[in-house]
């Protein structure tokens, strides 16, 4: 009998462990191209923490962000949902409060909840101030018990808000927020509660500015990609620490670690972020919306894998829902991302829900191979198709009227603009209206922040902003 008691102690304990007792931590670069990893070959950067994730874990090859810039990406990972239908339009534009987010969902199952690093959410422009406790739209509305946030992009030294307080930190912004969320882990690590954690890095959005000594090994290029370089460099660094870190906890096993990029890679950067791909940031050509994508999870993904399959930000809540046993009413309809779980074991070669792209009355739907690029002109709209199997630097427009995937994919694009319209118009929330939203406006313009204009004014990611004060 007291065998049989601690057998079902122990399959219950496992069952426990399987079901909503995962950590999970999510980590998101600013501006990081696809191609700008070691294990990609970069031809100057290193990146050997990056590296030895991938060399332990399921390196996602066609993963996409949710939309060509941060604020949309930011927006479909919390919600699974193409950007548009949060009201996430453009860069700058706030989450709606209506929204259902994976941290409420992981707050409800017990999980503690923390963001460390840029938000993007609040409807403000410009570089990167601390949040407001008062903001209406800040981390603590959308699920987040614990915060270290900034505004937006922030850089060397940063000024950031703890819960609505002001601090400042000396050092390299990456290496500052790992510290920071490894903090809060290993706090509730101790107490034997799951962790939420998201890690949205300010690196490496411009202005640039590195530690010297991260430059040096950069000094045959030109100022600007120096400096770009070395942040990815103190980036990469910090992903070592936050793989040492969970592991002296002693949670490294049962943590999935989640990294990518919120968008392509940028322009006049030497040497090329986007490593072949056609375009860059603000695209919805490959180059600026295809990022690195790893997840490491000791405990289910035993060897390293790579995969082909077409896969985004906009299945980041789905694939954590379905590991932590979120239930469905916890997720806002339409979901457009799926669980990516069944390639953590095995070899999924088609995707059977197409990957949607809605940004600035463009268009773009990935089907697998085929991708089709909606974008309007003087007389009515350009379509172009590629086949990516074939053609990844999208060099050969395979569009014709008859083709086949062409009418399929017309037939796709048709109604997933009508679905995204319906959500922008509110539909999806049970009011069927959307609430009144902030103006999207800089940081600037808010009475709240005027006292702080004098004191912030030399800071050299404020000069530009704060000139004419």
């Amino acid at each position: 009998m007291k065998i049989l008691i601690i057998n079902l102690f122990l399959s219950f304990s496992t069952l426990l462990l399987l079901d909503g007792k995962t950590n999970f931590v999510l980590v998101m670069t600013d501006d990081q191209g696809w191609g700008q990893t070691g294990y990609y070959n970069h031809p100057v950067l290193k990146t050997p923490n990056l590296d030895k994730m991938a060399s332990c874990g399921l390196r996602l090859d066609r993963f996409y962000a949710g939309g060509p810039v941060c604020s949309p990406t930011r927006a479909t990972v919390l919600t699974g949902r193409t950007h548009d239908r949060t009201g996430v339009f453009d860069h700058g534009y706030a989450l709606r409060t209506q929204e259902k987010t994976l941290p409420q969902a992981l707050l409800k199952a017990g999980y503690s909840t923390g963001h460390f690093g840029k938000w993007h959410l609040s409807g403000l422009r410009g570089a990167g101030v601390p949040i407001l406790k008062t903001d209406p739209h800040g981390p603590h509305v959308f699920g987040f018990e614990r915060w270290l946030s900034v505004t937006n992009f922030f850089d060397l030294n940063p000024i950031m808000s703890r819960q609505g307080k002001i601090e400042e930190f000396k050092g390299d912004s990456s290496e500052i927020i790992v510290e920071e969320a490894l903090k809060f882990m290993e706090q509730e690590a101790k107490k034997e509660k799951p962790f939420f954690c998201v890690i949205w890095y300010g690196t490496p959005h411009s202005p640039w500015m590195a530690l010297e000594e991260d430059r040096k090994e950069f000094k045959e290029l030109d100022k600007n990609s120096q400096d770009h370089y070395a942040e990815l460099k103190a980036m990469d660094r910090s992903i070592g620490t936050l793989r040492k870190g969970l592991k002296d906890m002693e949670v490294d096993r049962n943590t999935l670690v989640w990294f990518t990029s919120d968008n392509g890679g940028l322009p006049k950067i030497n040497p090329s972020t986007t490593g072949g791909l056609r375009d860059y940031k603000g695209s919805l050509y490959e180059g600026g919306i295809r990022v690195p994508s790893i997840i490491e999870w000791p405990s289910k993904i035993r060897t390293d894998r790579i995969s082909k399959y077409p896969s985004g930000s906009v299945d980041i809540f789905p694939t954590i829902a379905d590991i932590a046993g979120i239930q469905e009413s916890a997720m806002l309809n339409p979901m457009d991302g799926v669980s990516l779980t069944p390639l953590f074991s095995s070899k999924i070669s088609k995707r059977e829900k197409p990957l949607v792209f809605s940004s600035r009355g463009r268009m773009a739907i990935i089907d697998n191979d085929w991708k089709m690029i909606s974008q309007p002109k003087d007389s009515g709209r350009k379509i172009e198709m590629y086949n990516l199997l074939t053609d990844s630097t999208e060099s050969n427009n395979e569009f014709r009227p008859k083709h086949p995937q062409v009418i399929h994919l017309r037939k796709i694009l048709v109604e997933s603009r009508k679905s995204i319209e319906k959500s922008v118009n509110g539909k999806d929330y049970p009011s069927g209206s959307v609430l009144p939203q902030p103006t999207r406006i800089f940081w600037t313009e808010l009475p709240e922040y005027k006292k702080y204009l004098r004191k912030w004014k030399d800071r050299p990611e404020y000069k530009s902003i704060l000139k004419k004060f």
